[in-house]
């Protein structure tokens, strides 16, 4: 997985056009990137409170993805091949919200979706439409990957705080705690939860964020390096 972007929403594209079966024409969930496909899932979902621009809280729904493997086809999930696209679009959003736009051949049809994020502030490094460049290189083959050092086991409590952050997004000591005690149904403390993403951060797995309240935030790296899209 190269970057995953949740709470984001999907439309068809075209004016007037419907998702089928959708009131109001739209879906909310993650949309997910490898160096292959492009995925949006909305399967399993999941809704937090989090607050957004001009320091206003939003209900954001995205389906939680650690295993790209566990996500299944069909139930309006959307799984677009990066060598079917015909068209690859990122618009900056200066009135609206930052958006993807992405067309596809299935065969003799093309098809499109535009995908719309919903979380956005200035702290952001990356945005949705800065999507665009990225997929447009790893289609051609000329997107630049790092090695990342190879994870620990998952019987391990750095393999265990490592899964936890597998989905790319930033979080808290006492989150990632609250995750991996709920996720491997044992017990843990804080201190070693802290010790254990220090360590995943001194490999190069982790990123370690620090936060103006002088408490540190932890996300997994991307093999993308220097073009990371997590904000």
């Amino acid at each position: 997985m190269l970057a995953q972007e949740q709470g984001v929403v999907m439309r068809e594209t075209g004016a007037g056009k419907a998702l089928e079966g959708q009131l109001g024409g739209e879906l909310e969930g993650t949309l997910l990137l490898t160096n292959l496909r492009l995925l949006f899932v909305c399967t399993n979902e999941q809704k937090d409170d989090v607050r957004g621009s001009l320091e206003r809280t939003m209900r954001l729904v995205y389906s939680d993805v650690e295993d790209l493997a566990s996500v299944p086809a069909g139930e309006n999930n959307v799984f677009i091949e990066l060598s079917s696209t015909s068209s690859v679009k990122g618009h900056a959003g200066h009135v609206t919200k930052p958006s993807l736009e992405v067309k596809w051949r299935e065969g003799a049809s093309e098809k499109g979706r535009v995908f719309i994020e919903r979380l956005s502030g200035r702290s952001r490094r990356r945005n949705l439409n800065d999507w665009a460049a990225v997929i447009e290189r790893l289609k051609a083959g000329g997107q630049k990957l790092i090695q990342l050092p190879k994870p620990p086991a998952t019987d391990t409590l750095d393999g265990k705080i490592y899964r936890v952050l597998a989905d790319v997004q930033r979080k808290g000591v006492f989150e990632v705690q609250a995750e991996a005690e709920k996720q491997f149904g044992s017990k843990l403390d804080p201190d070693e939860v802290q010790a254990a993403c220090d360590r995943l951060s001194n490999s190069g797995l982790l990123k370690k964020i620090p936060d103006s309240s002088g408490d540190n935030y932890y996300q997994k790296r991307s093999p993308l390096g220097e073009d990371e899209l997590n904000s």
